[in-house]
């Protein structure tokens, strides 16, 4: 069973879909991962980055595996190298790329395939599994998305600045060429806004057993 969450950053998917995985049998599994390891491991040659193909050279010619949720290339755990500040800051736009886009897409089917999987992204239930058993997207002001990633990493930066950060992101993820993010038409909608981790939690979780019952 897959249940695909959608939704703009800052929203608290990655950390609602882990206490998700957490409760249930589920394995987690983040599409950005994926786009922020490439995005590193181009970085990390010394290439550059804004060159959206070679960051695809540079992604076919490694091997990423998932391991208990966390990504591993060459049988090292990469995933604390994900979120600096430098793969943040071109991240969206690498994630914009359309053959890129593709090849992570493939990936992903092929992890999750005849899986129990918690995924989350911006375009899992309408792109990559269009058919998954339950579809959500997560929402919330972006005021308040912005006060979250703010309380995250206070250091060396205001939270005007995260806001801007925080729309300016939306914009590229709704104007995607390919993927971009949106609402499908039969995904559950939860607004996080005013609600703890543990109430979007149990929201998700009755909707899993509505299914499994059903």
């Amino acid at each position: 069973m897959i249940v695909a969450i959608d939704g703009p950053a800052g929203v608290g998917k990655s950390s609602i879909a882990k206490m998700l995985a957490e409760k249930s049998t589920f394995t987690y599994l983040n599409s950005g991962s994926f786009y922020r390891a490439y995005t590193y491991l181009h970085q990390q040659t010394g290439k550059d980055v804004t060159d959206l193909a070679g960051v695809l050279a540079t992604a076919q010619e490694v091997q990423l595996r998932l391991i208990d949720g966390h990504i591993h290339v060459n049988g090292i755990d990469i995933e604390d190298k994900l979120r600096t500040k430098e793969v943040d800051a071109v991240v969206a736009r690498v994630s914009a790329y359309p053959p890129l886009r593709s090849y992570v897409n493939e990936q992903l089917k092929e992890i999750a395939h005849g899986e129990d999987m918690i995924v989350e992204g911006r375009d899992i239930t309408t792109v990559v599994f269009p058919d998954a058993e339950l579809k959500i997207y997560f929402d919330a002001k972006p005021e308040i998305r912005a006060e979250r990633r703010f309380k995250q990493n206070p250091e060396g930066t205001t939270y005007e600045e995260v806001l801007a950060g925080v729309k300016a992101r939306d914009e590229i993820d709704r104007n995607k060429a390919v993927g971009a993010l949106k609402q499908a038409e039969d995904a559950l909608y939860i607004d996080t806004s005013y609600l703890t981790m543990e109430e979007v939690c149990e929201k998700v979780l009755s909707a899993v057993f509505a299914l499994k019952m059903g």
